[in-house]
């Protein structure tokens, strides 16, 4: 089997908002979910230029991202030669060839980047479900695709990811992630005094729970207050609650 291929039976074809997306992606290890569609839905709705998915696997947050907002440039940033490899085709599948890349890379390592063809200060938009965890600090998944999701590779911290991010944004261009509430103090500590303007949305399984999620909204090289913004809660006693059933449809975007 060829670099990166993958048999027909280990994947999946899954819809997402509204089945305006299709979605190629492994049956088993880390699944597309409600991270990717909220991640797309939080950045701005008039982005244009050049926008990047990094860590984007099969291309989940970075597609719809694209799907949300016709006529954007993106571009999908993965190391896994298998997840690049269907991002890849998911691109192709969406019809989005012409306005779509996969880049390969390492997007810690500069050179990388580089020779993948991403250069630096080139995107105006930056989305990232950036690995949960640090190696070393949990028990990592056996399945390959699980451990690259949820944990970062050797030598490479949260800190790491997100000034690699910053580096490709222009000056005051916009970096929106989702990760861990308990992970906010490394988070601000890693924008420092890189990026300002920052915002921090909650998100709640259920009214009565405490978030599980936080999605962060900075810009490159600006100053300004942190604010913090209310709560998108997911469900409620019949299942997702109306915004939140509006934003994996696709119907709208996240208002913040």
């Amino acid at each position: 089997m060829a670099d990166g291929a993958v048999a027909d039976t280990a994947v999946s074809d899954d819809a997402f908002l509204g089945s305006r997306l299709r979605l190629t992606q492994p049956r088993e290890g880390h699944r597309a979910g409600s991270d990717a569609i909220l991640l797309a839905a939080a950045a701005p709705a008039d982005v244009a230029g050049l926008a990047l998915d990094v860590g984007a696997g099969v291309g989940s947050a970075g597609l719809a991202l694209a799907a949300l907002r016709p006529g954007l440039l993106f571009g999908l940033v993965e190391n896994d030669p298998m997840l690049a490899a269907l991002a890849g085709g998911n691109i192709a599948r969406n019809d989005m060839a012409e306005r779509g890349a996969v880049y390969r890379c390492d997007v810690l390592d500069r050179a990388s980047r580089q020779a993948a063809g991403l250069e630096d200060g080139s995107a105006r938009l930056v989305i990232t479900n950036p690995p949960f965890f640090d190696e070393g600090r949990v028990r990592a998944s056996s399945d390959s695709g699980k451990r690259s999701a949820h944990v970062m590779g050797e030598g490479a911290d949260l800190g790491a990811w997100i000034f690699a991010c910053l580096a490709l944004l222009v000056e005051s261009g916009m970096l929106v992630m989702i990760h861990r509430p308990e992970s906010l103090p490394a988070i601000l500590a890693a924008l420092g005094q890189r990026a300002g303007d920052i915002a921090l949305k909650p998100v709640q399984p259920n009214a009565d729970k405490s978030a599980t999620r936080i999605l962060v909204r900075a810009r490159k090289s600006r100053r300004g207050p942190l604010v913090i913004t209310p709560a998108l809660v997911l469900h409620d006693g019949r299942g997702f609650t109306p915004e939140s059933e509006a934003l994996h449809r696709g119907a709208e975007l996240l208002k913040w």
